[in-house]
């Protein structure tokens, strides 16, 4: 691999000056080869000196940007070349280095007023993304990272838990090291960011998770290092061989002394863990700078082991000395330059990332064995003594079937270069030859699998037929129970001549009917809306698509009665009155844009005029024209319209697509419910008869819905794990009612329905959540309506 050897770059940066800061004297010249910034400190009277010599000191960079550098030049400068180097494979790191409020985190991050002062990290993301998405020859993969390390612990910025629990309450980022001295961090999360936009996200929400403490230095000065890394890895179809990089943007706690912060507390534990760090970066720097140093400490600190590749390893290093040059903060900037003079001593050596994708090449590497073993047979004239093996010989009477059934004159028959393959062949031939009728075996093989598999077919049927028992059987008892609630219900109804009428009526229309008229839901909107709900998805997935006539009408009856089917009913009722209210929008656009399109033509038209006017009557000139400015008033005011008519149509849409969300979300459960009652009612019917089912295992009669119903959940077989959906008081009494007080819902048809519990137990939690909030909903309804 391709290799380059190059020293740390160093770059300095000088924060423009404050209202009431007093300047202290520097000065830069950016001369060639190398730049340098040169810093006078008067010589204190205090300190017992007579003469007052001035003290000056010259620091060496790549390039220093004095006060008014903008943003855009510093990344074209520093981050543009790095990030070029990431996108061809090769390690990259940037580093900001200087005193908390010298600007390490407006030149890493940028600054949040204005969208010019973008800092690195959001020009890199946008540079890079940019670039893959102009090469189309490779495959890309991009993931984020943002690590935090604070008092020597490390956390994980983009940690999905960070809303709901403290920093300290966080599984710390710790480091594994393999036996190649590879550094792996345990409980940092790698996002993918398909797009310039996600990985910004991100970015934002590290940034808003970061810890902000205030020292009296600097008012929202940060207390930690944050290390932002963009993972890259990219292939060509085909290639087995994929490249690997990855560009490391660190923003550096503050490196000032703890005695000129003045602060105490936990403040100074802060300070002295930074310090600490900070400390052993610059002893890991001083080790890499001496010549015949054979250890290096990296495992001293957390970030100097994070960092290892990048400072003295595989990698493309810059660092950015930030300076503030007031007068109280000249010895610190002293200090900073320093150490920037000793990172610039590092040699790296940067090692293009390239590994073998190991599954593609073994396959490639066995066929080359073969072809050399071919090769090898062929011109030593050795063939190989050992017999072919039983599957060999089958592959070869296969390739010769195929090849005496293909009719095109060119088809060659291809069995490689092993003379006892070619050998095989020829007699194989012969046979076919001589014999057109080959021995009845084949036959014989042909009609005894015939008889099996007709055995098979058998006991599938018979299957079959159980299982359709069963639905029978299950659908017969709901019928009952219909029947039964039916009359309940009618003879609540204190047997008026609306009841009898329903009584004549087939049952199924009586339990329709029967079922709520307060909800005034006719036989043609329940059609309506049993067919707007896929029909079991899950089910039919389960079984392949098959789905018995039995189980779809145990499910129309078992939706009725479940509370779900109300909740669909309230959203398909709101659905639609966002949809007619979209509608009316849509209509209001496209007539607010027909207005404004007649307009524009009015005033071109009236310009028109007023040309031909001022052609025939060259006098006359061309004046300011009241009808057109009315005209573009009126534009005006359409266009305000059309904006806020525009933005009300987008947030109806957004609150659309969430109402199908949940539709989904109810619909998906309703299923779930079903399938567990009904593998449950299938077992009940095979307990009942056992002399009549063929195999005990009940999931060989009836696999398909046992099947999907574990599929659905781990718990959903072991009923004690089950929470019933129906203990709340309030449903079980029936006491909910709907406009008519003398007419109850009714439970659904069985009590041994329950909640599929997903064994994820966030999922369970907001599930039954949800159910509790749902009943709420309906007590209320209930209260309100009597």
């Amino acid at each position: 691999a391709a290799m380059v050897k190059e020293t740390i770059r160093v770059y300095a940066r000088v924060k423009p000056l404050g209202r009431r800061q007093q300047a202290g004297s520097y000065s830069v010249d950016n001369e060639e080869p190398l730049p340098s910034l040169e810093i006078t400190v008067p010589r204190d009277l205090a300190d017992g000196f007579i003469n007052n010599k001035r003290e000056s000191y010259k620091f060496k960079f790549q390039k220093i940007f004095d006060q008014e550098a903008k943003q855009d030049v510093i990344f074209d400068s520093i981050a543009k070349p790095v990030a070029e180097c990431v996108l061809a494979g090769y390690n990259g790191t940037i580093f900001a280095y200087g005193q908390t409020g010298s600007g390490k985190t407006f030149t890493i991050t940028g600054g949040a007023e204005r969208y010019s002062d973008r800092g690195i990290i959001p020009r890199t993301l946008s540079y890079i993304f940019d670039q893959l998405q102009k090469d189309s020859s490779k495959v890309y993969t991009t993931h984020v990272s943002y690590l935090e390390i604070y008092n020597e612990c490390g956390y994980d910025l983009l940690d999905p838990r960070h809303e709901a629990s403290r920093m300290e309450d966080l599984p710390k980022v710790t480091i594994m090291e393999d036996s190649d001295q590879n550094i792996h961090l345990k409980n940092l999360s790698l996002q993918q960011a398909t797009n310039e936009e996600e990985a910004l996200n991100l970015l934002f929400l590290g940034d808003t998770n970061r810890m902000i403490a205030e020292t009296p230095m600097n008012q929202a000065s940060s207390r930690s290092h944050c290390i932002f890394t963009i993972h890259i890895s990219s292939k060509e179809p085909g290639s087995a061989t994929v490249r690997r990089s990855k560009l490391h943007l660190v923003d550096l706690a503050g490196s000032e002394r703890v005695a000129k912060t003045g602060i105490g507390g936990h403040l100074l534990t802060e300070a002295k863990y930074i310090n600490l760090s900070l400390h052993y970066l610059e002893q890991v720097i001083i080790a890499l700078a001496e010549k015949n140093r054979s250890h290096i400490p990296y495992r001293n600190s957390l970030m100097t082991s994070v960092l290892r590749d990048s400072l003295g390893g595989n990698c493309m290093t810059t660092m950015i000395s930030t300076l503030a040059m007031d007068k109280r903060n000249i010895d610190e900037s002293i200090s900073t330059c320093r150490f920037a003079q000793r990172v610039a001593l590092i040699k790296n050596e940067a090692v293009l990332n390239e590994e073998i994708d190991p599954r593609l090449m073994i396959v490639q590497l066995r066929k080359e064995i073969q072809d050399l073993k071919d090769e090898l047979a062929l011109v030593t004239g050795k063939q190989r003594t050992s017999e072919l093996s039983q599957e060999e010989l089958l592959q070869l009477d296969e390739l010769i079937d195929t090849f005496l059934k293909d009719n095109d004159p060119e088809s060659s028959l291809d069995v490689g270069a092993d003379m006892r393959k070619i050998k095989y062949c020829f007699v194989h031939m012969k046979q076919v030859i001589n014999h057109p009728m080959t021995s009845g075996q084949k036959l014989l093989s042909q009609d005894i699998s015939e008889e099996k598999n007709s055995n098979e077919e058998v006991e599938k049927l018979k299957g079959l037929l159980q299982q359709r028992d069963n639905e029978i059987n299950i659908l017969v008892t709901m019928l009952k129970k219909e029947k039964k609630k039916a009359r309940d219900a009618l003879s609540q109804l204190n047997g008026t001549s609306a009841g009898s009428t329903v009584l004549e009526q087939s049952p199924s229309m009586s339990l329709e009917e029967s079922q709520s008229p307060s909800r005034s839901f006719s036989l043609k909107e329940e059609k309506d809306f049993s067919s707007s709900v896929p029909r079991l998805p899950l089910l039919s997935r389960a079984t392949g698509g098959k789905m018995s006539l039995g189980c779809q009408e145990a499910f129309e009856v078992f939706k009725r009665d479940h509370a779900d089917s109300i909740t669909i009913e309230d959203n398909k009722q709101l659905l639609k009155q966002r949809f007619d209210e979209a509608k009316c929008l849509g209509e209001k656009l496209n007539e607010v844009r027909n207005k404004i399109t007649r307009l524009k033509g009015k005033i071109i038209q009236r310009r028109i005029q007023r040309a031909a006017l001022a052609v025939s009557n060259p006098s006359e000139e061309l004046t300011f024209d009241p009808v057109e400015e009315n005209l573009r008033m009126q534009i005006e005011e359409l266009k305000k319209s059309y904006k806020t008519v525009c933005s009300r149509f987008k947030g109806l849409k957004v609150e659309i697509e969430h109402l199908q969300l949940l539709m989904e979300k109810v619909k998906m459960k309703l299923q779930k419910d079903f399938e567990v009652w009904w593998s449950e009612e299938a077992k009940k019917f095979q307990q009942e008869k056992p002399e009549m089912v063929t195999s005990p295992n009940t999931a060989a009669v009836y696999p398909q819905f046992i099947r999907s119903s574990q599929h659905l959940s781990p718990n959903s077989s072991s009923d004690t794990s089950r929470d019933s959906l129906y203990e709340d008081p309030a449903v079980k009494n029936n006491s909910i009612t709907f406009g008519n007080p003398t007419l109850k819902t009714r439970t659904p048809p069985s009590s041994s329905i329950s909640i599929p519990l997903t064994g994820d137990s966030q999922a369970d939690a907001d599930i039954l959540a949800f159910i509790k909030a749902r009943q709420n909903i309906l007590q209320k309804k209930g209260k309100s309506c009597q």
